[in-house]
């Protein structure tokens, strides 16, 4: 069946209205049995144990998911398949273990088959599922419910309301924990060590320009001295400091270097505090990347100062080693 453009939107967005309808009923029905799960996952973890997510079919993967979350965030996790799990991988699990066991209807054979074995083994159970008054809630020792008013399937039959409704319960849970942990956007940056998130969270002290290619000197040198330090570091700009003090200054820039020939012939023997940006933009050694990267985009500059606490310069980021490092 031939579907117009604009059936073809309006089908696209009735999908994700519905799907929004689950999360908001999802949201607006949690209650004590979320804490309890909370307050559950807080003292396994405390007691040096682990998370164990398990599920069948499109809930298995949902289960995959949120064991990567947790990884992330710091709280050791595991997959467990529901069905090898009774073939041998059941070895996976240890006392002290709280598993969540994900299933839509509660009613899935393997799952309910995999209870009893995880409670002879003295691991607890949740039960993320919709209903209720299923076998796996019963048989659980907490409980993450999800609302599911509609499935976004025009058939009724495909999981897609459920599986969103899932998903966001099982992240509101580790997010929450996240905050309560005080997990920081450095804890983060250890589990991240490549990609693109490695490099929004990598330091400015290890990413800076530094040594001989740091220009600094001082403000009263003149324009000339200042452009040829600029040139020897192959750099578009230069630190200029007080001359006592060692604190920064000011900046001069390329932009500043071409709009300071236009004052005369001379400009050349002028002192390079004539023609230098006062207070420029800066950052501590000890900000993140995405810092630095924030301040670029904020204020549209092409180089960035690094100083250190006494306020001396340490360190230059030039815009042009963003892309080079990934963070953008």
């Amino acid at each position: 069946m031939a579907l117009s453009p604009k059936t073809v939107l309006s089908r696209a967005r009735a999908c994700i209205r519905l799907e929004t309808e689950a999360l908001e009923a999802t949201a607006g029905a949690l209650g004590p049995e979320f804490v309890k799960t909370f307050n559950a996952v807080t003292q396994t973890i405390a007691s040096g144990r682990k998370l164990i997510f398990t599920g069948v079919g499109k809930s298995a993967h949902i289960a995959q998911k949120l064991t990567g979350t947790f990884n992330s965030t710091g709280v050791t996790s595991s997959f467990l398949d529901a069905t090898q799990a009774l073939h041998g991988d059941l070895g996976l699990c240890m006392a002290g273990d709280l598993a969540i066991v994900l299933s839509n209807s509660g009613q899935t054979e393997e799952v309910l088959r995999l209870l009893p074995v995880l409670k002879r083994q003295e691991v607890r159970i949740v039960a993320l599922t919709k209903n209720a008054d299923s076998d796996l809630a019963k048989n659980a020792d907490f409980h993450l419910i999800y609302q599911v008013p509609r499935e976004a399937c025009p058939l009724a039959l495909a999981p897609t309301s459920s599986t969103t409704a899932a998903l966001a319960l099982g992240d509101a849970l580790a997010m929450v924990l996240l905050e309560a942990r005080g997990f920081t956007r450095d804890d983060f940056a250890r589990f991240h060590p490549a990609g693109n998130l490695g490099g929004l969270l990598l330091r400015v002290s290890d990413i800076m320009r530094r040594g001989d290619r740091l220009p600094v000197a001082k403000e009263s040198v003149s324009t000339q001295d200042a452009i040829l330090a600029m040139t020897r570091s192959k750099s578009g700009s230069i630190a200029l400091v007080h001359p006592k003090t060692g604190k920064l200054t000011g900046i001069l820039t390329d932009g500043d270097f071409r709009r300071s020939a236009l004052t005369g012939p001379d400009f050349l023997q002028k002192p390079v505090s004539t023609f230098m940006t006062r207070n420029p933009k800066v950052i501590s050694e000890n900000a993140l990347g995405v810092d630095a990267l924030r301040l670029f985009e904020a204020h549209k500059i092409d180089d960035l100062i690094v100083i250190d606490a006494k306020g001396r310069p340490v360190g230059l980021i030039d815009g042009q080693d963003l892309p080079k490092l990934k963070i953008v």
